[in-house]
């Protein structure tokens, strides 16, 4: 199985906004990328994924995945997420590849163990894996084979939106958790959890705030 990862990024100098209120543009910036990197790392360090694609409209971003042997693709038009990662996806299908996993970059905790056992659950011939984030509203990762097997329906209540595109397809959903997977930093509660949990796992803390 040929598996390619699909990272998309927006401008790093504005991310994180509802962090506003604990953190100062730079701390979110720096938030931002620390996460972004590891990520890439952890990506890179799989072997059954073959290659990434980082989709942004953020120059930096793009020279950053770029340093972690990426391929890039420049955003462009209206800011827009799914449309976004739908072009991403006809990119890598254009490569002959079987199958695709979208992971966005604000995931601190991610593992290449989750990777492993997304790919791993994501192996049937039609095949959807869904992992949630805390709340099971949104879409932490997202396995499809092939690629483009339903549509993109990410944002506010895309766990529920994807689990019923995949059932109108006619398809099985796969789900996959992991507290570690679950977590991306949104808000302030979110950074708390984090440096909960950096405690209990062998993890390098990314970032702290004073």
């Amino acid at each position: 199985m040929s598996t390619w990862v699909i990272i998309p990024v927006k401008p790093l100098k504005r991310a994180k906004s509802r962090l506003a209120t604990v953190l100062t543009p730079e701390q979110r910036q720096q938030l931002a990328e620390s996460m972004f990197r590891h990520v890439l790392d952890v990506v890179r360090g799989v072997p059954q994924v073959i290659g990434t694609l980082v989709i942004s409209r953020d120059s930096k971003a793009l020279s950053i995945a770029r340093d972690y042997n990426a391929k890039t693709v420049q955003e462009t038009g209206a800011p827009e997420l799914n449309s976004a990662l739908t072009r991403a996806t006809q990119v890598v299908a254009s490569w002959g590849v079987d199958s695709v996993l979208v992971l966005p970059a604000d995931l601190p905790l991610v593992t290449g163990e989750d990777i492993v056992k997304i790919i791993t659950m994501g192996q049937g011939m039609r095949s959807v894996v869904i992992a949630t984030d805390q709340n099971k509203d949104g879409t932490n990762a997202l396995f499809m084979r092939p690629p483009g097997l339903i549509p993109y329906a990410f944002g506010p209540g895309s766990y529920q939106r994807h689990r019923m595109l995949a059932r109108d397809a006619g398809l099985s959903t796969r789900i996959y958790h992991s507290d570690q997977l679950a977590l991306d930093i949104d808000i302030n509660d979110d950074l708390d959890t984090y440096k909960r949990l950096v405690k209990q796992v062998d993890h390098q803390q990314l970032f702290v705030s004073d």
